[in-house]
């Protein structure tokens, strides 16, 4: 295929994972837009990713091998740098996307209102023995959104998420916001945060409700539901108090965070988030209830409450408080 100038840069970050980079980049390649160029940024020494990568013989692979280790928030950074057109959209080595996802977005992208809108997308969440599809609803007009990301306005998990994999925006927003490194785990949502506090930008979702990728939780590092290093998450959010409303803040200890202490037997801690969220945020009904639900009740007890409430037979779906 000739070189074209491309509509859409693809950064995917990757280290170690040769035999799912593949299946990231050529979901990207078969894309139904096809102007678009594929940045791979190798964080770091990685002989094995890098000859599968030169094994894949398309113009629009460009890969950039990085001479030391920076973790994903610099192999990003490094791979906005690169990128040649206006619009980028990010893949996380260990998913992949639907073919339609890049074409629509770039449409919604196109007509936004605002000058540095960020686009995200419905998505299949993978597990082993079963599928999801989140989120379950997008952001409320002038909700915040880190009450988006952070509130429960249900019993169950996956109604809320901006996955990294789904975040499409423009160049220009991604150089006058980095990834911050020292976000580690949660430097997607670090950067949404952070990013929403300029003007000019704004978050949008494809309306169809249809999914246009696929978050391969088997294969991801900790994540904000699954990570138990909740002293690590109650000093990120701690440093970004003024990027989240009490409500949010609350809401983030007393669900997320105290079912990661609880779940490391760590009771006292649950009781100290509980405490900070009284002092320094603004609980719902809904989060004490949460609260209370995630302490009386062991995970495998909640699972099947979830189940008896949702009405969803076992095998369907995970649906946890």
């Amino acid at each position: 295929m000739p070189d074209v100038e491309p509509l859409v840069s693809v950064v995917i970050p990757t280290r170690n994972r040769p035999h799912l980079v593949v299946r990231a980049v050529r979901s990207a390649l078969e894309q139904t837009l096809t102007a678009i160029e594929v940045v791979v940024v190798v964080d770091g020494p990685d002989d094995e990713t890098l000859e599968v990568l030169k094994a894949i013989k398309d113009s629009r692979l460009h890969i950039k091998p990085l001479p030391h280790n920076l973790g994903p928030a610099e192999a990003r950074n490094a791979g906005v740098k690169e990128a040649r057109s206006r619009w980028v959209a990010f893949l996380d080595h260990d998913d992949e996307w639907l073919p339609q996802k890049l074409y629509i977005q770039l449409q919604i992208a196109q007509q936004s209102s605002h000058p540095y809108p960020i686009i995200g997308c419905r998505l299949i969440v993978r597990h082993k023995m079963r599928d999801l599809v989140w989120p379950t609803r997008f952001p409320k007009p002038n909700e915040p959104i880190s009450e988006y990301l952070f509130c429960r306005t249900q019993l169950f998990a996956g109604e809320a998420i901006l996955q990294s994999s789904t975040i499409f925006t423009a160049k220009a927003l991604l150089l006058a916001v980095p990834f911050r490194k020292e976000a580690q785990r949660h430097d997607d949502l670090d950067w949404v945060l952070r990013a929403t506090t300029l003007n000019g930008v704004g978050v949008q979702f494809v309306p169809e409700t249809a999914p246009l990728a696929i978050w391969h939780r088997d294969d991801k590092r900790p994540t904000l539901s699954s990570n138990t290093d909740w002293r690590f998450s109650l000093a990120w959010i701690n440093q970004n108090k003024a990027l989240v409303t009490k409500r949010a803040y609350a809401s983030f200890l007393m669900t997320w965070l105290s079912a990661n202490a609880v779940q490391e037997g760590n009771r006292k801690g649950s009781f100290l988030l509980l405490r900070q969220a009284y002092r320094y945020g603004t609980p719902s009904a809904l989060d004490v209830i949460l609260f209370a639900g995630i302490w009386l009740f062991p995970p495998k007890m909640r699972g099947q409450m979830a189940l008896l409430f949702s009405g969803k037979r076992p095998g369907q779906s995970r649906l946890v408080f």
